[in-house]
């Protein structure tokens, strides 16, 4: 099959949008969507020059969706001297997994020429994810603790590293997944938060609450570094076969102790429905954004609620923050 654009060989056929794409072409719509992302989310400020760039820190996994993101990312702003690039590597302790998905870190970083940090869980937290799985003193999926774990660093390091943004590698496969979780056990108090934390534009107008401008976009925040995702716009596949054909160093295989049972039934419920109806993934995600937009107004003082953990003094809402209370279980094995 011959590219829509041109008469080279297609390596691709999206079928949301009924094109065939070479190799070239294919790769060009995938830099085009996330850079087309960053403009219309404002995610460089027009505040940011040479003399006082942004410092944008990547959650750099090695896996295939960081990656990617880090490259096109590095290949849009290499030459803009208003952005400043980091890298921010979190080692979880599994054995045999994580060490390769490093190795593929630092090779990334090398080869482009970026600052790349590495923090490990036993540095932070005294303990490895693999012991974690072992005595799950709280009977709870592994990622369950990972999750508030990873969260608690990338945060973290991110004010460390003085950045202005932390961003993630999350695809449209994995905003599409959490979307239809939200919706499906009716968390409308959830929607809320992820628009306001993750999805939501930036802007420079000032005056209103719950980390909200006046006119909608996100405001900077006393207590997080706002996070944001360019590469949600591209679907899971697209971001594997663009690692493929840049011949990225990205390391592509799940986690040993990934379960997160839910997921996975919503993950293969969209992948059927995808099949049968394609676009629904972009469909789901132009209106959950729109109607997270409009929920988050209905919970303008959340942020009011929020106060210092008394053994970390990380930002929360209750007197021992979740990663306290799960390091406090895990001791007591």
């Amino acid at each position: 099959m011959e590219c829509t654009k041109c008469d080279r060989e297609a390596v691709m056929h999206a079928a949301y949008s009924g094109a065939h794409l070479c190799e070239t072409h294919f790769c060009e719509s995938v830099d085009r969507r996330v850079r087309k992302r960053i403009r219309e989310d404002s995610l460089l400020s027009d505040a940011a020059t040479p003399e006082d760039p942004e410092t944008w820190v990547i959650g750099l996994s090695g896996g295939k969706d960081s990656v990617v993101l880090t490259h096109v990312l590095h290949e849009t702003f290499a030459q803009d001297p208003r952005v400043e690039i980091v890298g921010l590597t979190i080692h979880e302790g599994i054995e045999g997994y994580r060490d390769k998905s490093l190795d593929a870190c630092v090779e990334l970083a090398d080869e482009i020429g970026i600052r790349h940090e590495v923090v490990s869980y036993a540095e932070e937290f005294g303990v490895r994810m693999d012991d974690v799985v072992e005595d799950d003193p709280e009977n709870m999926a592994a990622c369950a603790y990972c999750g508030v774990f990873r969260r608690d660093v990338l945060s973290r390091y991110a004010e460390r590293l003085d950045a202005d943004k932390l961003l993630t590698g999350h695809n449209l496969d994995d905003e599409a997944q959490t979307a239809l979780m939200n919706f499906l056990e009716g968390d409308v108090a959830q929607i809320a938060k992820h628009f306001d934390a993750s999805l939501g534009g930036f802007g420079d107008e000032t005056g209103g609450s719950n980390g909200r401008n006046n006119d909608g976009t996100r405001a900077e925040s006393d207590e997080f570094v706002p996070r944001a995702k360019p590469l949600r716009d591209v679907p899971e596949k697209e971001v594997a076969l663009y690692a493929h054909l840049k011949d990225l160093p990205a390391h592509i295989t799940e986690c040993p102790h990934s379960s997160e049972a839910y997921r996975g039934e919503i993950q293969r419920l969209l992948y059927d429905l995808e099949e049968n109806h394609p676009g629904t993934r972009h469909s789901i995600m132009a209106g959950y954004e729109e109607l997270g937009e409009i929920v988050s107004h209905e919970y303008d003082d959340r942020s009011a609620d929020l106060r210092e953990c008394d053994r970390c003094g990380s930002a929360t809402t209750r007197e021992i923050c979740r990663k306290c209370s799960l390091l406090s279980a895990i001791e007591a094995v």
